[in-house]
């Protein structure tokens, strides 16, 4: 792993910390719960994926860059939304 992404893997760690609640915003999966679903991130792994109990009792993970997770309160930037 060069050095770019392990920078960017502990900023989302910091971003992300074990235990933070986040709010679905987008997720490129069939199996995706609706958006708006709130959950818990359990971690975020070493490639980034955020893993997170979410309020349905999936731990589906979420894909820096190809979902979208915010945490509650926080705006979501209008060129990034869905």
């Amino acid at each position: 792993m060069d050095e770019m992404n392990k920078k960017r893997i502990e900023v989302l760690k910091l971003q992300y910390p074990k235990g933070c609640t986040v709010e679905l915003v987008h997720m490129d999966d069939e199996q995706a719960p609706p958006k708006g679903t709130k959950g818990v991130v359990i971690q975020v792994d070493d490639i980034g994926t955020l893993h997170v109990a979410w309020e349905t009792g999936s731990t589906l993970g979420v894909v820096p860059g190809v979902d979208m997770v915010r945490k509650p309160g926080e705006e979501i930037p209008r060129h990034k939304i869905f």
